[in-house]
């Protein structure tokens, strides 16, 4: 499989993103979920295609560019949609399934067909769960970083505190994360981004 630079993924930012401001915000989210992904491969030492983890962190967010409104914000209602929004995106851009399913497969710790339907998502019904380990990681090291304003790391305690609001089952799936991967040091890359790590 070729696998895009990070050149080549940077040109495709700058082609879908609407504004200069919203490249900034993802392209740079993307990049920092990248940078924790390394700091968890570290960690873990689990045979992983680190070339293939990069190219998922820096395209997963890739569909947030569909979900911007007329006046260049995002538009929360849609937002669970920039997912498959993702992996349409980078379909018709020729890139295999292998890429486009870091797109669709991390939200959260996983959307299953259960959890389209039970919490009305405006998604065709279906499980959008990552399975293979390079998708469990990007998936994951997605978990410390948000694109709030302004942006900030998010902490395992925070996050779990975070994802208890959609149940138990979805605290024991990061759970399974945590130990599957560990805990990634955060202090040193929020100081050097300048984000609060909350």
């Amino acid at each position: 499989m070729d696998i895009p630079s990070v050149d080549e993924i940077r040109a495709m930012h700058m082609k879908h993103a609407p504004n200069e401001d919203a490249f900034e915000l993802v392209f740079t989210h993307c990049e920092i979920v990248w940078k924790v992904a390394e700091r968890i491969i570290s960690l873990s030492g689990r045979g992983v295609d680190s070339e293939l983890v990069r190219a998922g962190c820096m395209l997963h967010d890739i569909g947030v560019y569909r979900v911007y409104n007329a006046d260049g914000r995002l538009d929360g209602q849609n937002y669970v949609r920039h997912g498959l929004l993702g992996h349409e995106i980078l379909e018709a851009e020729g890139l295999p399934q292998e890429l486009c399913r870091f797109c669709s497969c991390h939200t959260g710790v996983g959307l299953s067909k259960e959890d389209v339907l039970t919490q009305g998502l405006p998604l065709p019904p279906a499980d959008y769960v990552a399975v293979t380990p390079e998708e469990r990681l990007v998936m994951y090291a997605d978990k410390f970083h948000s694109k709030t304003t302004p942006p900030k790391f998010v902490s395992p305690k925070t996050y779990e505190a975070y994802v208890g609001r959609f149940g138990q089952d979805k605290v024991e799936a990061f759970g399974a994360l945590r130990a599957q991967f560990g805990d990634p040091e955060l202090e040193s890359l929020a100081a050097s981004y300048g984000h609060a790590l909350t």
